[in-house]
């Protein structure tokens, strides 16, 4: 249950984030639930290889370059999901930078009680 609101949380904010970014498009909330799950399984399986690839470019730029790997993912995200279109680079670090803010709030509300 707590899955499916997260996912229907994190659609509301790329919604939102749709809204307020220029070059950042969705059609209609079921893309955006949609784009909300590739998101997550682009992040969940490859956003950890690509982290762990360009490793001494993270540590150079003390973390600065997670920046650039969460536009990636959002981007690639958006290649795959129907409805979603993603512009340009800028449209994507920002969407990726609120998505991830908007997820890591849903997870903080939503996380279970007896996790520590």
């Amino acid at each position: 249950m707590r899955f499916i609101l997260r996912l229907l949380l994190n659609a509301a904010g790329i919604l939102f984030v749709a809204y307020i970014i220029p070059g950042l498009e969705v059609s209609s909330f079921i893309a955006a639930l949609l784009f909300a799950l590739i998101l997550g399984i682009v992040n969940a399986l490859l956003r950890p290889l690509i982290l762990l690839l360009t490793l001494p470019v993270n540590i150079l730029t003390l973390g600065l370059f997670t920046l650039v790997v969460n536009a990636f993912t959002f981007w690639l995200a958006s290649v795959v999901s129907f409805g979603v279109h993603v512009e340009s680079f800028a449209a994507a670090i920002w969407g990726g930078l609120i998505v991830w803010i908007i997820t890591a709030i849903t997870g903080l509300l939503l996380k279970d009680g007896n996790e520590e």
